[in-house]
């Protein structure tokens, strides 16, 4: 009897897990932030979740996309001011500010004017004019780490993040 005990037990708890994990799948809705220019969403919904793929500097002038080179971009300082900024814009088109990143990956490639170093410091003074604030307090969790080179060939940095839409 023991053993068709301990049978009955594994299926209600087999049956009740199965039953719970699929509740959870049921009210999570994923909704993709897309171009069709674009290789890759810009961003994903995973239910109250946002997760905003890396994100590299704009140029300092449209015109000179074509240039490509570090100087159009900007050091480490500015092209981080200019990340957070698309951040930001892509945060507000989707309901949500800067306030609601929880998390923070930034990939530092070394810059060659540094002697192929990152520039930590250039990506603090960028970082600390928007989170931890009196207009802004927030601090996201951060990882930062130098990389051996990103995508663009200028790039010295790219950030992702998750934000998530408080209820």
């Amino acid at each position: 009897m023991k053993g068709k005990q301990a049978m009955c037990a594994t299926v209600m708890t087999v049956a009740i897990y199965g039953a719970l994990h699929e509740i959870g799948h049921a009210q999570t809705t994923v909704k993709h932030i897309q171009s069709a220019a674009s290789p890759l969403a810009t961003a994903v919904w995973a239910g109250d979740t946002l997760y905003v793929s890396g994100q590299l500097a704009s140029p300092v002038t449209p015109a000179d996309t074509a240039k490509g080179t570090p100087a159009v971009y900007g050091d480490t300082k500015a092209q981080t001011t200019s990340i957070i900024q698309k951040i930001q814009a892509i945060l507000k088109d989707q309901g949500l500010g800067l306030g609601d990143v929880v998390m923070m990956h930034v990939y530092l490639a070394g810059d060659p004017a540094k002697e192929g170093k990152l520039d930590f410091a250039g990506l603090q003074a960028a970082y600390t004019q928007y989170f931890g604030t009196a207009e802004q307090p927030n601090k996201p969790a951060r990882a930062a780490m130098q990389v051996a080179a990103l995508a663009a060939p200028w790039a010295l940095v790219e950030i992702e993040v998750i934000a998530v839409r408080s209820k």
